[in-house]
């Protein structure tokens, strides 16, 4: 069983998504475990503080190290194999390919999201990899991260519907789009299916989506 866990602040934010679909299904099969780490445990004092002003001065805060570094321990005690990723601007841009490569390897792995200002730099000691979704700044690395894990885990062997399905996709190859594609009914509001699609000729039609596919 694969592990995915993720280290936030706000472990709500991804109830939704890892209760639903191929998310549910994928733990339901035992393809999967997903797990959040509450960040605010490992706060310090009284007040479980996680951030703090930046040395130097300027504005917003910043997670501060030791709760973030005994989160990733902890989190290592239940899968001491698992690669730590942080999500942030910063990091390797993601792709279908990388992706695939990750659904591949054998091991689970740990998501650190950052919030405010970012973290404190001393944690990418623990950091296997920083991955970036784009570039822009979002308000936390949780929609990133399950970004990422959806993006990993609908490629595991198992858990889409058909065998072929991660396979004859857009980004499959790495850089082309998906061709069109239709269902019923044949006719709609006078917008029809492309009539090859509806020949039985898999040679014509296979040739028709090879060119209507987009090159990214």
């Amino acid at each position: 069983m694969r592990k995915f866990q993720v280290i936030t602040l706000f472990p709500g934010m991804l109830c939704g998504v890892f209760e639903s679909s191929m998310m549910w299904k994928a733990q339901k099969d035992a393809i999967v475990s997903l797990e959040t780490v509450d960040l605010r445990e490992f706060g310090l004092g009284p007040r479980k503080q996680v951030d703090d002003t930046p040395y130097g001065g300027g504005d917003g805060m910043l997670l501060m190290v030791e709760p973030l570094w005994n989160a990733v321990l902890e989190a290592k005690k239940n899968d001491p194999a698992a690669k730590v990723l942080l999500m942030t601007p910063r990091g390797t841009r993601w792709r279908q390919e990388v992706a695939r490569q990750y659904a591949e390897a054998e091991h689970g792995y740990i998501f650190i999201c950052g919030r405010y200002e970012g973290v404190d730099e001393r944690i990418l000691e623990l950091v296997d990899e920083q991955i970036s979704v784009g570039d822009y700044v979002l308000t936390g690395g949780e929609l990133p991260a399950m970004t990422i894990i959806d993006s990993i885990v609908r490629l595991l062997p198992g858990v889409l519907g058909g065998e072929t399905s991660a396979e004859i996709e857009s980004f499959s190859d790495g850089k082309t789009l998906e061709f069109p594609q239709y269902t019923r009914p044949e006719v709609f509001h006078d917008l029809s299916v492309p009539s090859v699609l509806l020949s039985g000729n898999h040679g014509e039609i296979a040739k028709w989506r090879d060119e209507h596919s987009l090159t990214s």
